[in-house]
């Protein structure tokens, strides 16, 4: 695989994890907190991800993945299982498409049809696979 398709692979997957509620700001607008329940998540999820890496911060993350390196590389470099990560994002993802399901953006056709999906490419981009 292409060292560029595993980084912009990569990079989706940790982009997706760690921005899980973004699109719901606009419904903490009003919140007199400096950092906003959906921040707070996002920091844990974070967190969480750094963690089950082995990593120290989300440079060492990003250098790895630019160096070549996939998710579950780093993992196993850090004697971590990839498999955590690979529910971590499971959840995160899953739980996107159920709010965006509630709030009316797709239908349940959509939905079915893209959660039916998540597993295979959640594992093939924590593995640093490319969709060929």
């Amino acid at each position: 695989m292409n060292p560029k398709q595993i980084i912009i692979v990569g990079t989706i997957a940790i982009v997706i994890t760690l921005s899980g509620g973004i699109w719901t700001d606009k419904a903490n607008a009003g919140s007199k907190s400096p950092i906003s329940p959906t921040q707070k998540v996002n920091i844990e999820v974070q967190d969480a991800l750094l963690q089950l890496l082995g990593a120290s911060s989300n440079d060492e993350v990003q250098e790895a993945l630019y160096n070549g390196e996939s998710l579950a590389d780093i993992a196993k470099n850090n004697n971590r299982d990839v498999q955590h990560i690979i529910a971590l994002q499971m959840a995160e993802m899953t739980e996107q498409l159920d709010s965006r399901l509630a709030q009316g953006s797709i239908t349940l056709d959509q939905y079915q049809a893209q959660r039916s999906e998540l597993a295979e490419i959640v594992t093939r981009s924590a593995y640093g696979l490319n969709g060929s």
